[in-house]
């Protein structure tokens, strides 16, 4: 390094703020990587960092709200420290007037970028260390590129990219805006990744992409989502293998036969409804019914009878009525979803919901939510108390104090967190456990013998 700040006694510390989705936090490790690879060390706070990153989501209002906050407050740390960067990126800076804003309100932050220019990091850190200001959100190149560096977390659990971005334009959703339209990355490196990783002593990975069931399109024929299951199924070391988000509309007989016969891939699948009405679901641009939805998962669990399934449901969207909010409650009844990540329609500027007529007031979407949360815990519970007696494997994610007791806590292949008696020392360890008893939405149980 050139830089007399990058080359001096102690090594630059940098601190990342991440917002958002797990293809954020996937994007945050590859900062970090190519941060370090610069010879800058993390920070032990935001306080201390010399670089400050904010990888940002634009997917809910109140994440903007947030982040214009939090970034606000950095203005003390710039006047403490006047030579630290602080730095603003991801899907929010992608949409530029955003960006533009942002860039214009707070003059103390040297650099401003969006999803498409990540690989960039390095130089941009450079300039804007040596004084640049710089906001960088019109790079149009949509080109993958492979080999970036990641400072992942210690544990047995990573994140892997196999795709990025989306063609699906619901109606609702900024993604294929920020994020680009879908480009899938070759079997062979996705292999190669997964391979280092078990090398690494990770043991389960979770295969990340916007739409997952749509992977391989624009590859050579042949290569799709099962076809890649099947591959990574045979990688040593790994132990279970993950994935999200899939789209009920391409959620295929492959993939479903997939997830029966390999007995890596694990029996969950995160796969969002949004809504129980036809109307809102076309309203949304989602391209299936309820039935056909209601079609597809009794397909699956007919033929992985063991599956578990999550989904998200957005209330309030334009023009929802009552009828249709009891058409998505019936739905809930009607799937009995272990979990579900439930959310009030929140406008995004650019998208056609946006401008939609009929938006519904706010205290009719919180009425709603509150109905919709409420059954939903309902048939969490009843979901969990079905687990009383039965075993499985746990892989131990951490420890602490519960209701005044030392426990470990770690998922089961469905995703299902249990409880047990246990410390740190168990963090890592895949552990045979009995579930004994359920509080909440938490499952409680005891380690079993060991089997050799």
């Amino acid at each position: 390094m050139t830089d007399e700040r990058m080359g001096g006694a102690q090594p630059l510390g940098y601190h990342i703020e991440t917002y958002g989705c797990q293809m954020n936090v996937r994007d945050s490790e590859t900062m970090a990587g190519l941060l370090e690879s610069l010879g800058m060390r993390r920070a032990a706070s935001m306080q201390e960092a010399d670089v400050i990153v904010f990888n940002t989501c634009c997917v809910r209002d109140h994440a903007e709200r947030r982040v214009f906050g939090n970034v606000g407050f950095t203005r003390l740390i710039k006047e403490e420290r006047p030579d630290a960067v602080i730095a603003v990126c991801g899907c929010m800076m992608q949409q530029r007037e955003v960006a533009a804003r942002l860039f214009d309100r707070f003059p103390f932050v040297s650099l401003v970028f969006g999803t498409h220019v990540l690989h960039r990091l390095p130089e941009m850190i450079r300039r804007a260390l040596a004084g640049e200001r710089l906001c960088v959100t019109d790079e149009d190149d949509l080109s993958i590129v492979e080999g970036l560096p990641a400072r992942r977390a210690p544990g047995q659990s990573a994140f892997v990219n196999i795709m990025f971005g989306c063609n699906n334009f619901c109606t609702y959703c900024i993604v294929p805006y920020v994020r680009g339209r879908e480009r899938s990355r070759t079997p062979e490196a996705v292999e190669q990744e997964v391979r280092a990783l078990a090398q690494e002593g990770y043991t389960e990975i979770t295969l990340l992409g916007q739409n997952v069931n749509s992977y391989g399109r624009g590859l050579p024929e042949g290569t799709d989502f099962p076809a890649l299951l099947r591959r990574l199924n045979g990688v040593d070391g790994i132990r279970r293998i993950r994935f999200m988000t899939s789209h009920p509309k391409d959620l295929s007989d492959g993939l479903i036969e997939a997830m029966a016969t390999l007995d890596k891939v694990c029996p969950h699948i995160h796969l969002p409804l949004q809504s129980g009405s036809d109307a809102v679901l076309q309203a949304m641009n989602r391209r299936y019914t309820r039935e056909q939805y209601a079609a597809t998962v009794a397909k699956l669990r007919a033929a992985v009878p063991e599956v578990e399934l999550t989904t998200d449901i957005i209330v309030g969207f334009p023009g929802e009525t009552e009828e249709d909010f009891l058409d998505t409650m019936d739905m809930m009844r009607r799937i009995g979803f272990a979990a579900a990540y439930t959310f009030q329609y929140s406008p995004r500027a650019g998208t056609r919901a946006a401008a939609m007529p009929e938006q519904v007031p706010s205290a009719v979407k919180r009425e709603r939510l509150h109905r919709l949360n409420a059954l939903q815990a309902e048939m969490t519970e009843r979901n969990n108390r079905a687990y009383i007696g039965r075993g499985g494997e746990v892989l131990v994610e951490g420890a602490g104090k519960r209701a005044g007791a030392q426990v470990a806590f770690g998922k089961l292949p469905n995703f299902k967190m249990v409880y047990f008696p246990g410390n740190d020392e168990l963090i890592g360890r895949y552990l045979p456990v009995r579930v004994t008893g359920v509080k909440g939405n938490s499952l409680f149980g005891e380690r079993e013998e060991e089997r050799a």
